[in-house]
């Protein structure tokens, strides 16, 4: 099992609030362009969490926010079908892979390496392009592109979970066209599927603090319930 820096569930009430309003805070991002992890994983961090415990512990409270923008776009998924089963299948395999990836490689990879994942995820933010995915069926070579992006994005995410949704638009904006709205759906269900995924994992094999999922699962959830849009 991986450990964490303090007791599990040992949160006070200011330690308690702080995190409503990291996920609070994070809800507001996450509606407009995704990455509300670059504000909830460094307070989870600040309040004494291992750096492992803060990740999956966050990945967890996500799922319950992405089941709830999914819903919220489900006028914008129709037709996507198709992308959503083969992007899904990428992105299911990639999060096993980085889920895995985290709990067995030494704490000390993930803290060296999560400063240069934040780096990127903030230049993404800044320099991230219109997406390009264009109508209909999708051709064979862009299935294969589509699979390959979702695992790539899934490993990822599955490893270090902020600023995914970002990548993801970016790296299908390299060749893939439509609508913003219908691509921020499609990028909720692919991103929902990495977080429930390697939370699963997580689950079974890492230290999951339940009051901190809690917290910023009901922020999230309630955030884009008012909001009926996500990420």
């Amino acid at each position: 099992m991986v450990g964490g820096a303090r007791a599990l569930g040992d949160v006070n009430l200011l330690q308690a609030l702080a995190v409503l309003a990291a996920g609070f805070t994070a809800g507001g991002i996450n509606a407009i362009v995704g990455s509300g992890s670059l504000v909830t994983f460094p307070v989870l961090l600040a309040v004494g969490y291992s750096s492992v415990t803060a990740n999956v512990s966050n990945s967890v409270g996500l799922v319950f926010g992405n089941i709830s923008a999914a819903w919220g776009y489900r006028e914008e998924l129709e037709g996507q079908r198709e992308r959503a089963l083969i992007g899904g299948a990428g992105t299911a395999v990639g999060a096993i892979t980085g889920g895995v990836l985290l709990l067995t490689l030494p704490e000390g990879v993930f803290e060296a390496v999560v400063p240069v994942l934040i780096l990127l995820a903030c230049a993404l933010m800044v320099v991230r392009p219109k997406p390009k995915l264009s109508h209909g069926s999708l051709s064979h070579h862009r299935k294969i592109a589509l699979v390959a992006i979702g695992f790539a994005v899934g490993v990822y995410g599955g490893y270090f979970g902020a600023a995914q949704g970002i990548m993801l638009l970016a790296i299908m904006g390299l060749g893939l066209r439509d609508d913003l709205q219908r691509m921020n759906a499609l990028k909720v269900v692919l991103t929902g599927l990495v977080n429930l995924v390697a939370g699963v994992i997580f689950l079974v094999a890492a230290d999951v603090d339940w009051v901190v999922a809690a917290l910023i699962a009901s922020v999230l959830v309630g955030i884009l319930s008012l909001n009926d849009l996500a990420f």
